[in-house]
C-alpha cells in the first residue's frame, strides 16, 4: 500500500529527471534518434512542466480529487502522443528513437493506469 501512495513521487521523480536530461542531451539525442532538435525540446520542456505539478502534488499533505484526474489525464495524454509521436516519425526516426517513443509511452500509460486505480490513496499523502 505505501509505495501506491508514494507513486507522485515517483512520477514527479521520472518526469523531472527524464525532461532535465532530455533538455540537457537534445543536440545528441536528435542525432542518436535521428529526431529534430526541437521535438526533443518541446519533450523535455513538457516533462519538467508536467514533473513540476506532479510534484507540487507529491509534497502536499492531501490533495485535491480533481488534480488527481487532471495528472491521470495528463499520463494518459502524454502516452497516446507519445505512441502517435513514433507512428508519424517512424520511416525518419532511428531504432532508438522510436523505442523512446514507444518506451516513455508505454511507461507514462502504466503510471496513469496505477495512479488511475490508486487514486483514492493519491488523495492523502504517505
Amino acid at each position: 500500500m505505501r509505495v501506491f501512495r508514494s507513486l507522485l513521487w515517483i512520477d514527479c521523480s521520472a518526469g523531472l529527471l527524464n525532461g532535465a536530461l532530455t533538455l540537457a542531451f537534445s543536440g545528441w539525442l536528435s542525432r542518436l534518434y535521428a529526431l529534430p532538435v526541437d521535438l526533443l525540446i518541446v519533450m523535455g520542456v513538457a516533462n519538467v512542466a508536467y514533473g513540476t505539478f506532479s510534484f507540487s502534488l507529491a509534497r502536499r499533505g492531501v490533495r485535491p480529487r480533481a488534480l488527481i484526474v487532471l495528472l491521470v489525464v495528463a499520463n494518459a495524454l502524454w502516452a497516446v502522443l507519445c505512441g502517435l509521436t513514433a507512428i508519424i516519425v517512424a520511416s525518419n526516426a532511428s531504432r532508438f528513437g522510436v523505442a523512446q517513443l514507444l518506451v516513455e509511452g508505454s511507461l507514462v500509460g502504466g503510471l496513469a493506469a496505477l495512479e488511475w486505480r490508486n487514486r483514492e490513496l493519491l488523495l492523502v499523502a504517505a
